[in-house]
């Protein structure tokens, strides 16, 4: 399993590229997981249901299953915030993990930066970006990708992989 990030400034279009890119890969023979870092509270379960009303008597951990999907939901009440790499433990194998957010986190990441939207790129203080995806014109001597091309940036993925770090199991 390898391991790469999808960074930049909320609002700057990393979802959408994600979203793009996920069948793009697919088309490559790869197995994708994604682990999306969000920076405010959510909630997946609905109140009232009765796994949410499992979560509000206590419950540690409360596993929703049907013959689609499942999902495990933890509760962390005192503990601390999970880091990325016990997240990805926590993953079934597959072929790269894309990771959204964790822009701090010394993963090899892609950042996609928009001047228009008035913030600095994170690539000058972050080392561990190593491509930028843009729609602009980009002063860096990384390898700068068009954002409007989601198929280049997908071939340009299938490059790095080779070089990507494995994911800690």
């Amino acid at each position: 399993m390898k391991i790469l990030g999808i960074a930049g400034y909320s609002g700057s279009g990393k979802t959408t590229l994600l979203e793009s890119l996920i069948p793009l890969l697919g088309l490559h023979d790869l197995v994708v997981s994604v682990i999306k870092r969000a920076h405010h509270g959510f909630d997946v379960d609905k109140p009232g249901k009765d796994s949410w009303r499992h979560r509000q008597a206590g419950a540690q951990e409360v596993m929703l299953a049907s013959p689609e999907r499942w999902v495990l939901m933890r509760e962390l009440r005192r503990d601390p915030e999970e880091n990325l790499h016990n997240l990805l433990a926590r993953l079934s194998p597959c072929d790269l993990v894309l990771v959204e957010g964790f822009k701090s986190t010394p993963i090899p990441k892609i950042e996609v930066y928009r001047p228009s939207h008035g913030k600095p790129p994170l690539f000058p203080e972050f080392p561990s970006v190593v491509a930028v995806a843009t729609d602009a014109p980009c002063d860096t001597t990384l390898p700068v990708l068009d954002l409007n091309d989601h198929a280049s940036i997908a071939d340009y993925i299938v490059s790095l992989l080779p070089g990507l770090p494995d994911c800690p199991r």
